[in-house]
């Protein structure tokens, strides 16, 4: 049985690309503030899968004054239906 290829982006591509959309974030960022336009990103999943590590990575440029993250709590019984 062929082993299975691996899918892995290389650390210096992953930087690459991480750099290239936190300078599209903070150049959004810049639009919000000028023409009063509202953004919201929303990041789900599972617990441990990675989303405040990331949600970090992603805000590490953002100017604080012009933006907010909010974690919500899990859904209560009657949220979830």
């Amino acid at each position: 049985m062929p082993k299975k290829q691996s899918k892995r982006v290389s650390k210096e591509a992953y930087e690459r690309e991480l750099l290239r959309l936190q300078t599209e974030l903070v150049r959004m960022q810049q639009w919000v503030v000028e023409t009063g336009a509202r953004i919201v990103v929303i990041f789900e999943g599972r617990d441990a899968a990675g989303k405040g590590g990331a949600i970090k990575r992603i805000v590490q440029y953002m100017n604080p004054r012009a933006a907010r993250v909010v974690a919500l709590p899990t859904p209560s019984e009657k949220e979830k239906g």
